[in-house]
Formats: C-alpha cells, structure tokens, sequence
C-alpha cells in the first residue's frame, strides 16, 4: 500500500514537516533533489514556501504541477522502508 500524506506546512528554506496516515512524521529538507525543469523554479524560497497537501494524491504540490512521490517522502523519513506489492486475494 502506498504511504499517504495527511498534513504538511512549511518550516523554512526548504524544509516541510509532513505526517502520514500510519502516523509517521517528521521533518525533511528537499534542498539537495531541486533539480530539473520541474523543480528548478522552487529554488526560489518564495515560491518553495506555495506547497500545499494535495489530498487526493496523498503528497505535496507546487502550483507549477512539481510533485515528489509519496513513497519518496516515506523514505525520506524511514530508510528502510520498501514498497511491497499488494498480495491479492485467493493468490498462492
């Protein structure tokens, strides 16, 4: 099952506090992954700090359309973490 963001605010720079649905939460800094086309205009701190929660992607936006991936942010914040493939029912 993918990680789903709750809540998200802005901490400054480019730091967001997020939280999940599981409850993990914490603090990440993007700095070091605003690369490319997409991402080059948050950069700008101004424009950085327009993030906002998307709920029905479960992650953050930037009014441009950039995105980072749910189970990226996940990651971020449990290193261990692995998307594994749902197991269907009746499945052997």
């Amino acid at each position: 099952m993918l990680p789903s963001l709750q809540e998200a605010k802005h901490k400054g720079d480019c730091r967001i506090w997020i939280k999940f649905a599981d409850g993990i939460e914490g603090e990440i800094d993007l700095q070091d992954e605003l690369w490319g086309n997409m991402f080059e205009p948050l950069k700008e701190k101004v424009f950085f700090a327009k993030v906002f929660l998307q709920k029905d992607l479960g992650t953050i936006v930037w009014p441009n359309g950039a995105d980072f991936a749910p189970e990226f942010l996940y990651k971020r914040l449990c290193p261990n973490y692995e998307l594994k493939p749902a197991i269907k029912a009746g499945a052997v």
